[in-house]
Parts: C-alpha cells; sequence; structure tokens
C-alpha cells in the first residue's frame, strides 16, 4: 500500500507500524485535537432522525449561520463538500482566464483543481531562507539567530516583485492567483495590506483561508471583510481543522452571488450532508469551543517550536497556523518510517511538495504531552544519524 499525498492517511501508517489505526499518533493531518465540539456532536445526534430526508438544496440555515458569523448577507456564501469540492469549482474559473500564478510550494489539491480543466500554471516559489538578513542561514550560525531569521525573513518574493515571465507572457489583468493565507506548508502569514495590491491586478484572485480561524479575531488577516469591494475576489474557508470534523467534509466560499450562482450551475445537487450542515451551524455558535482553541494554541506552538529547535539536524519555521515546517539533515522517508515502526507516531512528509523533497516534513501541533511525546521519539532517533 502506497502512501497518499495527503496527511492522515492511517490506513497506510498502521499498515508499516503494524498496529491498528487507533493506536496511531497523529501528527500528519493539521487538525485541531480539541474536538469535535461537543455542541457539534449534539446537533448530529439530534438529526439523525432526519437522514431520511434530503437536506435543504438552499442550505438556508446554514447560509444564515455563516452569514451572521461574517455579517454577510446569506447569498454571498456558497456552503460545499469541504473545500475540495469548491476548489475544483475554481479551477475552471481559472481555466477560463491566459494563466493562473500558484505560490509554491503549494498544496497538492491546488494542482489537482487546475489540471482538472487544463488550466495554465505559473508558478511563483516563496523564498524559504528569505534570501539574506538577520543570521544568515549558514548551518554553522547560532540556534537564536535563525530563529530570530526565520521569524521575519519569510515573506515571498512575490508579493513585493512578480516575477519578469509573469509580466510578459500573462498580464495579471488577464490572469488568476491562487494562495493560501496562512500559507501551506510554511505557516507564513501574509498581511492584508501585501495582498491588496492584486486585488487590483489580476481578473481572479482566490484566497484559501482553511487556516485563518485559528489565529483570533484581532489578529486575523481575512480577506472576507473586502469581499463586497471586490468582485474578482473569492474567500474560500474550511470548518473541518479548526473543529476538527475532516469527516463530514464541510467548507464554504465567499464570493459576489453572481458568480456563486454560476458555480451552483455547475454542480452536483445536495454536496453537503444533513448531519454536516447541523454540525456546522452548532459549530458556528460554540464561543466557549473557539476561545479555548485559541487559549490552547500558542504555548502548545511555541513547546512545539522550542523542543524541535532544540534537537541536531532540526530547523522548524515560525508558524501562524495550527502546525509547523521542519527541515531535516537527514532523510525524513527514513525518519518517518522508524517513528511510526518504533513509536506509533506519524509525521507528514513533503514528498509532495515539489520544493520540498525528503528534507522537510511537517507536523500539526498537538496537546502538550502529545508533543512531548513525539519530541523524546525524535531525540532518541537523530541521535542515530
Amino acid at each position: 500500500m502506497r502512501q497518499r499525498a495527503h496527511g492522515g492517511n492511517l490506513t497506510w501508517a498502521a499498515a508499516l507500524a503494524g498496529c491498528p489505526p487507533s493506536a496511531i499518533l497523529d501528527f500528519s493531518a493539521s487538525i485541531s485535537p480539541l474536538g469535535p465540539p461537543n455542541s457539534a456532536i449534539a446537533a448530529i445526534t439530534s438529526q439523525l432522525g432526519n437522514i431520511q430526508h434530503y437536506p435543504d438544496p438552499d442550505y438556508s440555515e446554514l447560509r444564515q449561520a455563516l452569514g451572521h458569523f461574517h455579517q454577510l448577507p446569506p447569498e454571498w456564501i456558497l456552503p460545499g463538500n469541504g473545500s475540495a469540492e469548491l476548489l475544483t469549482l475554481s479551477g475552471k474559473e481559472f481555466s477560463q482566464l491566459a494563466a493562473t500564478t500558484l505560490i509554491t510550494p503549494a498544496f497538492g489539491d491546488y494542482y489537482r483543481s487546475l489540471a482538472a480543466y487544463d488550466a495554465k500554471v505559473l508558478e511563483c516559489p516563496i523564498d524559504l531562507k528569505g534570501g539574506g538578513g538577520e543570521g544568515g542561514t549558514g548551518r554553522g550560525g547560532d540556534r537564536e539567530d535563525k530563529e530570530k531569521f526565520l521569524l521575519h525573513s519569510s515573506t515571498p518574493r512575490f508579493l513585493h516583485s512578480p516575477p519578469d515571465p509573469l509580466l510578459h507572457s500573462s498580464p495579471p489583468s488577464r490572469s488568476g492567483l491562487l494562495l493560501n493565507n496562512p500559507h501551506n506548508p510554511t505557516g507564513k502569514l501574509f498581511s492584508v495590506e501585501e495582498i491588496l495590491p492584486y486585488l487590483e491586478q489580476f481578473a481572479l484572485v482566490v484566497v484559501d483561508e482553511a487556516f485563518m480561524d485559528f489565529l483570533p479575531p484581532d489578529e486575523e488577516q481575512s480577506l472576507i471583510p473586502l469581499i463586497r469591494k471586490y468582485p474578482n475576489l473569492v474567500v474560500l474557508r474550511s470548518l473541518t481543522k479548526f473543529y476538527s470534523l475532516p469527516g463530514l467534509r464541510l467548507g464554504y466560499a465567499i464570493a459576489h452571488p453572481e458568480r456563486l450562482s454560476k458555480w451552483q450551475l455547475w454542480r452536483d445537487p445536495w454536496p453537503v450532508n444533513t448531519l454536516a450542515a447541523a454540525a456546522a451551524v452548532a459549530a458556528l455558535g460554540d464561543q466557549e469551543f473557539q476561545s479555548a482553541t485559541w487559549e490552547w494554541l500558542p504555548p502548545a506552538r511555541n513547546q512545539l517550536f522550542q523542543g524541535l529547535a532544540k534537537l541536531p539536524g532540526l530547523q522548524p519555521l515560525h508558524s501562524a497556523a495550527n502546525f509547523l515546517l521542519v527541515e531535516s539533515q537527514q532523510s525524513v522517508c527514513q525518519l518517518q518510517e522508524q517513528l511510526l515502526k518504533e513509536y506509533q507516531i506519524y509525521i507528514r512528509d513533503c514528498l509532495s511538495f515539489k520544493e520540498l523533497g525528503d528534507r522537510y516534513f511537517r507536523v500539526a501541533v498537538r496537546s502538550k504531552s502529545d508533543n512531548q511525546r513525539l519530541l523524546t521519539a525524535l531525540k532518541a532517533l537523530v541521535k542515530q544519524f
């Protein structure tokens, strides 16, 4: 059985580890360890009797709840069968343009959605090393300097100076831009000010904010408040990561109603099931769960970052999300296999990110006890290389 591009493949991991899937400690999928919320589980239970009926084709209650949450009329919101379905619809839009600029390394599903309709892709890489700055990038530098450097200098070159091929072969006015914020897999958070100029330049800008809700409202850099001003803007959101509901498959798009009406005509009916819609309505109103998540993440993420930074041969990047990208001086495939076979711990290799290959891995932030279990296992293994 081969490993798939996505994380969270517990069947594959358990087969390699020789244990049941329930025994795997999963750091490969960036899902909150605090959920699902009890409110969502209660809502699912209350709707079990309704699975004998079709869902509301307009998802009126769900769209009203999302509209209230984001202070938007419900016609500006389109629920979907996870962000994957909405990315596919975005891909169809992008295929009608001259080209689409993709910020790389990029989530593999972006390539799938663009390839589905033969959209032309122009890749624009993030400079992981920053191209110079405080602390340098040399292996012999001070660890504290390296951490400081990574924190302040991981801004993509693209957001300051578009590459010549983009300007010469496909003017932005006839092109699209697809990026996520915070960026996956680096965890970099782009400010609204960094992205804003491109809303004026590109014909279509799709911003995947799947991890934005992990930031409290006063720290968010969401483009949702700009959605009414820019008809060329689409914001994608996911309810599966923050609320730990990936099995329900639920996301939504926020965009101009005319665009969403067009998307509605392109897709199959009833994309969101009754249980997922009920769970979403309950979760959106669960302010206690939201506050608990915002309180949990920063110290747990810092614990994991500091622990990884102390291990020889590993260099984590600072992140605004609930995951960390880590550079490794040894083969990540070997490390991943040993962690599974010896400790039943599953980390996400980055082979699907062609710019990263076998020298990077990504880990979700989990509870402090789970984080410590990973750090203890890594400490034992890195000494063997």
